[in-house]
């Protein structure tokens, strides 16, 4: 590991300032993701500026009714709220799949969503990876890809987003809030990750140097009967192979609302706006359920070594949706 300077501050103008006015200073939260980046050589900040003491660790209520999750908030605080629980419980289903209690414990909000591909050719400095060094090329096209992209990837890259709290953040409509020098801004987490296109290592559409502040849940009524899904390589804690937040709100046979993102599928959480689109309004029959899911995944463009995510993801949307529909509408926020 190089060496680096580090700072603590309070202050979010500070931390800011501290970020600017150092070429290849990083904001430092957590560190569940950056300081083992730090040791394979990924990552070689010259100053880290810890943001942790910052007041951004509180989970409070929006004034339409939706939570406001802080940037520092640890996942462990996120996963156990009693509101995210009731009114989200996919979001808290999610985070206790995606970690360890112990990288729980440290891991935020914040550096949960700006967390790095865990593709191997990624973490290893010596394999082409233009996600790492742009233009050095793909190794993972026709290496081990096992578990990477079936959709929107291309040429330049087809690594998948690690995130498991970012999947259902993304089907219920999450906003990011952030601050620069210039000013607060916020981006729908829709529009937040970049389309891999030619420059994979650009991964976000953060402004250079802008801290993310907090990540607002809008009020959504279906999101009391969500699901979280993952599909993973073995029991203890470990990537998504492929997962599947949704929530489902079907009265008197009729979906009236459906959410639905996938993860492990594609650069970015996946929303799967063909599945909402093709069930909301009619009847939550299991033969719809089969097309609709049918219909996300025909875009498919599966890599020598991952056609089996096409099937895992069909079925396993098939199978959440499903249970989603028998549950009675009194039992959904239960």
């Amino acid at each position: 590991m190089r060496a680096f300077a580090y700072r603590r501050t309070t202050q979010i103008h500070e931390a800011l300032s501290l970020v600017a006015q150092h070429d290849g200073a990083r904001f430092l939260a957590g560190g569940t993701n950056l300081v083992d980046l730090m040791k394979a050589g990924v990552e070689s900040p010259t100053r880290l500026v810890d943001v942790r003491s910052l007041a951004l660790g509180d989970i409070g209520e929006a004034p339409d009714g939706g939570l406001v999750l802080g940037a520092t908030a640890t996942n462990s605080a996120v996963a156990a709220d009693a509101r995210v629980r009731l009114r989200y419980p996919a979001l808290s289903q999610a985070i206790l799949a995606g970690a360890s209690g112990q990288l729980r414990n440290m891991a935020t909000v914040g550096g949960n969503l700006l967390q790095r591909t865990r593709c191997a050719y990624f973490a290893d400095p010596s394999e082409a990876c233009n996600k790492r060094a742009p233009g050095s090329g793909c190794s993972a096209i026709d290496g081990a890809h096992h578990n990477h992209a079936i959709l929107d990837w291309t040429q330049h890259c087809v690594a998948t987003h690690p995130s498991d709290m970012a999947v259902p953040l993304t089907a219920f409509d999450a906003v990011v809030r952030y601050e620069t020098l210039d000013g607060a801004g916020e981006i729908p987490l829709a529009e937040f990750y970049r389309p891999v296109g030619d420059r994979p290592d650009r991964e976000t559409a953060l402004p250079d140097g802008a801290l993310i502040t907090s990540v607002v849940l809008p009020p959504a009524a279906v999101a009391g009967r969500s699901r979280y899904r993952k599909v993973r390589e073995r029991a203890s804690y470990a990537f998504a192979t492929v997962s599947v937040a949704a929530a489902l709100d079907v009265r008197h046979g009729l979906v009236r609302d459906v959410r639905l993102a996938l993860g492990g599928v594609a650069s970015r959480p996946w929303r799967a706006r063909l599945v909402e689109s093709a069930l909301r309004g009619g009847p939550a029959t299991a033969e719809r359920i089969s097309a609709a899911a049918e219909r996300e995944v025909a875009a498919a463009r599966p890599l020598r070594g991952n056609a089996y995510k096409v099937t895992l993801a069909r079925n396993l949307i098939e199978a959440v949706l499903t249970e989603l529909a028998a549950e009675p509408a009194e039992e959904g926020n239960a």
